[in-house]
């Protein structure tokens, strides 16, 4: 069979590994003077992360500003941060903390070199116009297991305005350096650890199941998805795990290079206005219907043909989450079963904690159909699927 033609996007180079981040300081300084430091890993002055990177990096003579990253990233957000970098005239960006702050620091670097407003660039809901300057340098260093987003090409961004979150996207936006130190995630509370390590085993599944998946991504998407079932339900157990916590941070990592080449799928869809109109963490929207998405999409494989290619994909992810036997059939629906245990055991709390009624179903779905990650999808699903799967996850 003939190997179809496909692009691979990478980060400049990935430092991995248990105590990594002393290392951060002899990159930066390679900049210049003066960085943004973006972060939601606490804030300056509590003694904490945040103080012990200050501390690393002015070792090295680098005058660090800080922007403090409150909850998931919006357009304002972004306009803020980068005006605080103008003002100071700062050289780069070090994104510290989970997808949030990542995401902001991202697009941040992006402004720098290209000017204007991030919803200049913004798919969906902004102008859409392409960056043509590289960005500024900038440095990823994430303290969850979870959206991939330091070796993503993309940043997502909130407009409560027009209810509903998009990407600021190019490969423009890869960082220099992705700096990845387990340890940093040791003190991260036990909800975060739970539904970020989901969202990265949902990248995984909807990576391996991309309407667009190719050879490079399928191995690392197994690979990463064998890691996360193994590794998750540890270290939520035990945050201190530092194997597990390393195995869950190769695994986020994984997941960030699949996605950024090659889509994701329905879930994340609906992720995006479900966490621009509800106050639910992305985490939680991924792991809560992650199982209905399966149950769905194989329903509808199996409409189109009982022999679809993509039915034993979903039979390999069976067999990658929990090592069982049996026909494709069997094996598909004991994934389906791990998946919705895990996310009980995990205590991920159902959509309707969060204020979504049935009442709002409908929005929900006319919101996700202009998602792009829902073209991603290995099969079109139509509403009353859609709908049915919002039931299931609420």
């Amino acid at each position: 069979m003939m190997v179809e033609a496909f692009d691979f996007f990478h980060v400049g180079r990935i430092l991995f590994g248990n105590g990594r981040s002393q290392e951060l300081g002899e990159f930066v300084r390679l900049w210049g003077q003066r960085v943004l430091l973006v972060t939601n890993a606490g804030q300056v002055g509590d003694g904490g992360l945040v103080d012990r990177v200050v501390e690393i990096l002015e070792h090295v003579g680098v005058t660090v500003h800080c922007f403090r990253q409150r909850g998931e990233p919006n357009v304002e957000d972004v306009e803020a941060a980068s005006r605080l970098a103008s003002d100071h005239r700062c050289d780069g960006v070090v994104a510290l903390g989970g997808g949030s702050a990542i995401d902001t620091g991202k697009a941040v670097a992006g402004l720098m070199t290209n000017g204007g407003s991030v919803l200049d660039y913004m798919e969906v809901i902004g102008r859409g116009q392409k960056l043509t300057r590289s960005a500024a340098p900038w440095i990823a260093v994430p303290t969850t297991a979870g959206t991939g987003a330091e070796v993503t090409r993309n940043a997502v961004i909130g407009c409560p305005e027009k209810k509903f979150k998009a990407s600021l996207r190019s490969e423009r936006l890869l960082p220099q350096l992705a700096l990845i130190d387990p340890t940093l995630a040791v003190d991260v509370p036990r909800s975060v650890t739970a539904r970020s390590g989901m969202d990265a085993l949902c990248q995984l599944i909807e990576s391996y199941t991309s309407n667009r998946a190719q050879p490079l991504t399928d191995g690392l998407a197994l690979q990463g998805i064998e890691l996360a079932a193994r590794a998750l339900p540890k270290v939520v157990a035990a945050g201190d795990d530092l194997e597990s916590r390393g195995k869950m941070a190769l695994a986020a990592l994984i997941s960030g290079i699949t996605l950024t080449n090659v889509g994701l799928g329905a879930v994340h869809g609906f992720a995006a206005p479900a966490g621009a109109n509800y106050p639910i963490p992305h985490g939680t929207v991924c792991a809560r219907l992650l199982p209905p998405v399966i149950r769905a999409n194989v329903a509808a494989l199996q409409t189109e043909s009982p022999s679809h290619p993509y039915l034993a994909r979903y039979a390999r992810i069976g067999r990658a989450l929990t090592g069982a036997n049996g026909s494709d059939d069997q094996v598909i629906e004991a994934g389906i079963e791990f998946l919705t245990n895990l996310v009980d055991d995990l205590q991920i709390p159902p959509l309707r904690e969060f204020g979504l009624t049935p009442g709002g179903f409908p929005e929900l779905v006319a919101l996700a159909r202009k998602a792009s990650s829902m073209r991603y999808n290995p099969v079109t699903l139509p509403d009353d699927a859609l709908l049915e799967i919002l039931r299931q996850a609420h």
